[in-house]
């Protein structure tokens, strides 16, 4: 359900002409242990392309990174030796990837993971989304689709007439991914909750993946995974996977409060680093402890985004570690359309200082930690941005110094857009949109079990330290 906000044609930059050039690029996967097929993403089975090609390079199932290639017509073959020279030639050999030396497995093999997917009015990329995660096969599965101030019964009709019981049916009638992900929280049963959008399609091993990393270490609070771009068809997606791609690299990762990494200045602020919304997961007990998610943050409400961001950075202040797991892949379809190029950049910035706002209000000692890094940090995030955006092709009609004044604009509203939406929160959100008498005992319930603990709960270190000090 993660979008964008829609601006206007006068305000959002046009595509430039050379834009009308651009060649559209066909993703795929190629397994190297069995390179005679390329495959959709998705599980979706073989494809056979041509032109321009863009593939996710695969050993024995694991990630190794992204190339691509130009097929000629009628050649698949030569497309596939080509693509496999440059996986040889470009990525690291498997003997020099890197994993983390985790603590000795838990009796645990084999976790329930339910997955909650929040939707608004997109029936046909729920649809999608949810054909993906039945096609994983994972045993103890749980699906639970959110509505989400929906203006049609579209999606019930969806789910209830065309899904197993293994799907279920949630609608939450105040608009907000927040409140939302707590609806879903609240209802779900499994020992790890995740959470991904219903513009994506997630990988045959995505909850085994994540599911694996919480199994092996007790100290694992939070995973994320892999994002890729499901299609690159138009120039919009090729530049929002440009300037603003979730991709975090393929390399395992892990952070903890106990061990803070190097060159990463704004730690633990800093959540974009860690992983993105539409690919989390969290060790259920430990989400409901901290109160799940704030719902003054989040696509939907003014704040515009941070949920995710917020939720990260609870989890590591509470002593828990957060571990990003490659392996967990989840394609994502973008926009399509030029407008969402700004927008985006606009939107990253409200959701990043709504979230800075929203953990200083959660936890008030962090904010000396945070004034003593934010400068610096905010000047190397904007330059990475900016950095990034030069090197990537030139599409969305926005320089990277315009996207980066949009990215400030927007760090500089983030606070009174947090501040808003809480208000709305505190006084009347829920009466203004209303709801039948169960949804309001199941919001009542939700805010007991979820938010009543936000404005309560100290995060501290194992033994009582602040992690400030």
């Amino acid at each position: 359900m993660r979008g964008h906000g829609r601006r206007s044609a006068a305000a959002c930059p046009c595509l430039a002409a050379r834009d009308l050039r651009y060649t559209p690029v066909r993703v795929v996967e190629l397994e190297l242990d069995r390179p005679q097929e390329l495959r959709a993403p998705g599980g979706l089975g073989p494809v056979v392309p041509s032109g321009r090609v863009s593939a996710l390079v695969r050993l024995h199932g694991h990630p190794l990174g992204l190339v691509q290639a130009d097929g000629a017509p009628g050649d698949p073959a030569g497309l596939r030796r080509a693509l496999v020279a440059a996986a040889h030639r470009e990525l690291p050999l498997p003997e020099q990837r890197h994993h983390l030396d985790l603590a000795a497995p838990l009796p645990w093999p084999d976790p329930t993971v339910s997955v909650v997917v929040a939707t608004h009015n997109r029936p046909q990329s729920l649809r999608r989304c949810l054909d993906s995660l039945l096609r994983t096969r994972y045993p103890g599965l749980e699906v639970l689709v959110v509505d989400n101030a929906p203006a049609t019964d579209e999606a019930r009709r969806l789910v209830l007439t065309g899904y197993p019981p293994q799907v279920r049916y949630l609608r939450e009638p105040v608009p907000g991914l927040a409140r939302a992900h707590n609806r879903g929280l609240v209802a779900a049963h499994g020992a790890v909750v995740a959470f991904t959008d219903d513009d994506t399609m997630v990988d045959p091993r995505w909850p085994s993946a994540l599911a694996e990393a919480f199994a092996t270490d007790r100290s694992v609070g939070c995973v994320t995974g892999l994002i890729l771009p499901a299609e690159l068809e138009t120039p919009a997606q090729a530049a929002l996977e440009a300037h603003g791609g979730y991709a975090k690299g393929f390399a395992l990762r892990r952070w903890s409060m106990r061990e803070r990494p190097p060159g990463e200045p704004l730690f633990p602020f800093a959540g974009g680093r860690f992983g993105s919304g539409a690919n989390m997961a969290f060790r259920a007990s430990l989400l409901r402890r901290l109160g799940g998610f704030d719902p003054a943050t989040g696509t939907g409400t003014p704040a515009r985004g941070g949920d995710d961001l917020l939720a990260f950075f609870r989890v590591l202040t509470s002593g828990a570690s957060l571990v990003y797991q490659p392996d967990a892949i989840v394609w994502h379809h973008h926009h399509r359309t030029p407008d969402a190029v700004p927008a985006q950049a606009f939107g990253y910035g409200v959701g990043f200082g709504a979230y800075l706002t929203a953990a200083v209000r959660h936890q008030p000692g962090a904010l000396p930690a945070l004034l003593k890094v934010l400068p610096r940090g905010v000047g190397m995030a904007l330059r990475g941005a900016g950095r990034d955006a030069a090197q990537g092709p030139p599409l969305a009609g926005a320089s990277p110094a315009e996207l980066a004044r949009l990215q400030l604009r927007g760090l500089a509203y983030g606070p009174i857009g947090y501040l808003r939406s809480a208000l709305q929160d505190r006084y009347g959100a829920g009466r203004a949109h209303g709801g039948s008498r169960s949804e309001a005992r199941d919001r009542s319930g939700a805010a007991a079990r979820c938010r009543g603990h936000l404005t309560r709960t100290k995060a501290v270190r194992p033994g009582g330290r602040s992690p400030w000090h």
